[in-house]
C-alpha cells in the first residue's frame, strides 16, 4: 500500500530544505561558466523496516558516485560528463544544450534510529537506490499485555 506525506511533514520538509540548500550552495560555487545547476531529483521513502532514497542520476556513470555516510547524513556526491567536447570533436556548432552536466552533491539527515552497518546501495537504469535499514529498537513491535495475575507473580518473583 503506498502511503503518501502532505507537505506539513517532517521528511517532506527535511527534503525541501535540503534541496533549496543544495540549489543555493552549488550556484554559489559556480565560476561563472553556466548559470545552470544540477541537483538531480532524490525520494526519501520510509518502509516498516527500512528508509529507501532513491536518486536520478540519468547518463551517470557508476564510478562517478560517491556515497559516504557520516554522523547521520548520507552524502550523494557524484559527476556527469559532457558528450559534447570541442577538444576531442573538433569544430563543432551547438544548436541547443539542455541536459545538465558537470558535478552535484545531495545530502540528507537521517534519524537517529538506523543500522548505518547495513547501508546498501545499487545502480541499475539510472537510478540509485540506497537502502538505510532501521535499528531494531527503532522497528514497530507488538507489547503483549500479560493478565494480572502473572504480572503480579512476575513482579513479587523479581
Amino acid at each position: 500500500m503506498l502511503t503518501t506525506r502532505s507537505l506539513n511533514s517532517t521528511l517532506d520538509r527535511m527534503l525541501t530544505i535540503n534541496r533549496a540548500l543544495d540549489e543555493a550552495l552549488s550556484s554559489a560555487w559556480t565560476n561563472g561558466e553556466s548559470a545552470r545547476v544540477w541537483v538531480p531529483a532524490l525520494d526519501l521513502l520510509e518502509k516498516k523496516d527500512s528508509y529507501l532514497v532513491l536518486v536520478e542520476l540519468p547518463g551517470v556513470d557508476r564510478s562517478q558516485i560517491d556515497i559516504s555516510f557520516e554522523q547521520n547524513v548520507l552524502t550523494i556526491r557524484g559527476a556527469k560528463k559532457s558528450v559534447i567536447d570541442p577538444a576531442s570533436q573538433g569544430e563543432v556548432r551547438v544548436y541547443a544544450a539542455e541536459r545538465v552536466t558537470g558535478t552535484f552533491e545531495r545530502s540528507l539527515r537521517l534519524p537517529d534510529f538506523f543500522d548505518s552497518d547495513h547501508i546498501a546501495a545499487d545502480f541499475s537504469n539510472g537510478l540509485l537506490s540506497i537502502t538505510v535499514p532501521k535499528a531494531q529498537a527503532a522497528q514497530p513491535r507488538r507489547i503483549e499485555i500479560k493478565p494480572t495475575e502473572q504480572a503480579a507473580q512476575a513482579a513479587l518473583a523479581g
